[in-house]
């Protein structure tokens, strides 16, 4: 699918609020290669290989979860997006490929031709007349004004492979979708949204996102994958969880990490100097869905992400010797992405 037409938008006085500013001036050679200096927003678009931006809402007295995901690249003739819709339960994926799209400079926003145009406040997808979404967002708590992001002290360094960070850690949805032509009400479903990005993505990738505790001010994001450096194969993981209006994050190398993924079975332990925090995420009965990953340098896309958009994490927080949370969400996302698979190879010559 290709679109034409115009690709940034002006923000409105309300979504200007949620602007950040920053002192430091730095070359637009260093925001390319995905760092960002202190005190900057890293949810505005670097105009890295790719810029991924990622709605979530969960319906939790119905038990549906709506996720959407577009992602921008740069190609030889401009920059181009894949956009994909999924929806539990059904199983329903939808993707497409988009052009022209491009991010906000100064802000979370994407516009892909006429099928994305999202932010923090709304979210508007048109994939075709039976799949599409006209969403308003309140946010209740954005990412708060912080020295970094979540990864921390990684955000200075230029040319990670993959960056990550959760952009709304909770607000309130209202409006309309229509999933595979069956039209229902948005109103009262709770959003999470993220943004990664980066020259391409890992070998292998993990991640999750929960927010239907029983406490309802609880909620937890990670993010971790192998990452290729100098000949080694490290794998960094980062955890943020929220607490009311509190944020904690977990992040190399100030915490450190023990991972162990697949199976359907996702285990996180990770100990900070003054937290020790234990995952534990279960697929369940529930079957992943499918979804789509760029190919940077050409409008193509490769099926090797499969994510679990209604498993379970458990979440046990401890400081010292006490307990602060043990407490179990239904309705959570759940990814492990797949290594590129091997290319053919050509013909002898």
């Amino acid at each position: 699918m290709a679109a034409s037409g115009r690709v940034e938008r002006a923000s409105s006085h309300s979504e200007r609020r949620h602007t950040w500013g920053s002192v430091w001036t730095f070359p637009l050679s260093y925001r390319k290669s995905g760092a960002d200096p202190p005190f900057s927003d890293p949810a505005r678009d670097h105009r890295a290989a790719m810029e991924g931006y990622y709605w979530r809402f969960v319906d939790v007295p119905g038990r549906r979860v709506l996720v959407v995901l577009c992602g921008v690249c740069e190609g030889p003739a401009g920059r181009w997006a894949l956009v994909a819709l999924a929806e539990h339960p059904g199983g329903v994926v939808r993707h497409a490929i988009v052009e022209p799209a491009a991010g906000e400079r100064g802000r979370f926003g994407v516009v892909a031709g006429d099928v994305v145009d999202g932010s923090l406040e709304h979210l508007s997808v048109r994939l075709d007349a039976d799949h599409w979404i006209d969403a308003a967002v309140r946010p209740l708590l954005p990412w708060p004004r912080r020295v970094f992001g979540a990864l921390g002290p990684a955000h200075l360094v230029p040319g990670l492979a993959q960056y990550w960070h959760p952009v709304l850690l909770d607000g309130e949805v209202s409006g309309e979708a229509c999933v595979a032509g069956r039209r229902r009400r948005l109103d009262g479903s709770r959003a999470y949204v993220e943004k990664n990005w980066g020259p391409g993505f890992a070998g292998r990738w993990w991640w999750g996102q929960a927010a239907a505790f029983p406490q309802p001010e609880l909620g937890v994001a990670f993010a971790g994958g192998h990452l290729p450096m100098l000949g080694a194969s490290p794998a960094p993981t980062a955890v943020v969880v929220r607490l009311g209006a509190r944020v904690l994050t977990f992040r190399p190398p100030v915490a450190r990490a023990r991972v162990a993924v697949g199976h359907g079975e996702w285990r996180l332990r990770m100990r900070s100097a003054l937290h020790r925090l234990k995952l534990e995420g279960e697929a369940g009965d529930t079957a992943p869905h499918l979804l789509p990953v760029p190919e940077l340098k050409t409008p193509q896309i490769e099926m090797r992400s499969r994510q679990v958009l209604a498993g379970q994490i458990r979440l046990r927080l401890q400081r010292g010797g006490r307990t602060l949370i043990d407490a179990s969400s239904p309705l959570a996302g759940l990814e492990l992405g797949d290594p590129v698979p091997p290319r053919p190879a050509g013909p002898p010559r």
